[in-house]
């Protein structure tokens, strides 16, 4: 994720870290050679009595505009829901081992072991979201048999929260916890089981294939077309022109694309090592445990994904 200070307006316009121009830079290239073949052919088509206006093309931009700004807005609005998601992760982990430390009457032992499932949870879902392996993570976190059952399950992380549940239950038969406490605690619990539902919801739901693919033919059809249409009028700055108009409509889709699955590995995706480090962070200091992972910060202005 892209964490860029407040810059001079002059100096941004040269930003390239975090623009979506490195991977629209070949397309562009094409559009810029499609308006070429447009200026050498102009008076060989002119001739055959065929041009284009730029009518059709006024009428059909509107519309392209106007479908890509509601796609932009509905990938933002997953991105948005993605991280208020993993902040009230946070939240959540918090609440819940705050409740178990001042509750339970040997908070130190008991504490660590359930911090280990709280922040085996928090990388578990990092994981299962990015589709990586998990087996690094969860290897330092829990021991052999809790490890084997989280990793030969189909969802680890709902294993992880009936581990949970299932400590708290047996907290509550030997008295250690009463139970409105019990239902303080179960409460923050389903929260948790919420927000990997609202997780895997956007992960496994994309925006529906159909609509994204007719604003994406319609796109790059347009953008190859125009040269033709503007070459009657501008000639030889049909190029710059062409492969401005084309920057703006290409680069529109390709960021809607980028920001449609928020849980990758692209530079505005979110960046799920730092917030995972910074809940691993938070939890093992609550516990008083000096084997903290390292803050990431920022490097290049990019916070590590």
């Amino acid at each position: 994720m892209i964490v860029r200070p407040q810059q001079h307006w002059f100096r941004r316009l040269f930003v390239w870290h975090g623009s979506v121009l490195p991977k629209i830079l070949f397309r562009l290239s094409l559009n810029f050679v499609f308006a070429c073949i447009a200026v050498v052919c102009y008076l060989w088509h002119e001739s055959l009595d065929i041009n284009l206006t730029l009518a059709p093309f006024s009428l059909l931009g509107v519309a392209i505009a106007i479908f890509l700004g509601f796609r932009n807005n509905a990938s933002y609005a997953r991105f948005t829901e993605a991280r208020l998601l993993w902040g009230n992760l946070l939240i959540t982990e918090r609440s819940l081992l705050r409740e178990v430390k001042s509750l339970m009457p040997d908070p130190a032992e008991q504490a660590r072991y359930f911090t280990a499932l709280l922040i085996a949870f928090t990388y578990c879902l990092k994981h299962q979201l990015r589709k990586t392996d998990m087996h690094g993570d969860l290897d330092r976190l829990l021991p052999a048999s809790e490890r084997n059952s989280v990793l030969n399950s189909y969802s680890p992380c709902n294993t992880l929260l009936l581990k949970m549940g299932m400590w708290l239950g047996e907290q509550r038969r030997l008295g250690r916890i009463s139970d409105i406490n019990f239902h303080s605690i179960d409460n923050n619990l389903n929260h948790l089981s919420s927000i990997l539902g609202g997780c895997e919801r956007i992960s496994n739901t994309p925006i529906p294939f159909a609509y994204s693919l007719i604003v994406h033919r319609t796109v790059y059809l347009f953008c190859a077309l125009l040269p033709f249409a503007l070459v009657s009028d501008l000639h030889y700055l049909t190029p710059l022109v062409s492969v401005f108009i084309s920057y703006t409509f290409i680069s529109l889709d390709s960021l809607a694309e980028e920001l449609e699955d928020p849980f990758g590995l692209a530079p505005n995706d979110l960046p799920l090592n730092a917030i995972s480090a910074t809940i691993e962070i938070n939890l093992r200091e609550m516990i008083e445990d000096d084997e903290k992972p390292t803050p990431m910060k920022p490097d290049h202005h990019c916070l590590l994904s």
